[in-house]
């Protein structure tokens, strides 16, 4: 088994969750997006991120609109919807609970080989 594979997969499950709370307090563009991720170390390229945030915009999750740029063409920025904030809250909820089922078993763990 090859440790890229998990980790990529690791990756792609958290996804959703970190391009739903990039949006949470402001919409953003597709290279602004994609540089947040970047900046968390969350390795992510144009030919993932834009079937994903179709998907979501179709599940009702983000909305989007044009805006014109100074620099070049017009750009399409992604906000939440209100089905998506909720969606967001329930997604924290379930993260959370994830984050500390997951550290209660790699430190019990940890503890029994020590």
């Amino acid at each position: 088994m090859k440790i890229e594979n998990t980790k990529a997969q690791m990756r792609k499950g958290v996804l959703e969750y970190c391009i739903l709370s990039v949006l949470k307090d402001e919409d953003a563009y597709v290279a602004e997006i994609l540089d947040t991720l970047k900046d968390a170390k969350l390795l992510v390229v144009e030919g993932t991120i834009y079937p994903l945030l179709t998907r979501l915009k179709n599940a009702g999750l983000l909305s989007y609109r044009w805006e014109e740029s100074t620099s070049g063409p017009p750009r399409k920025y992604y906000g939440l919807t209100e089905t998506g904030r909720l969606f967001l809250t329930e997604l924290s909820s379930t993260w959370d609970e994830l984050q500390t089922a997951v550290n209660i078993v790699t430190t019990q763990k940890k503890k029994n080989h020590e």
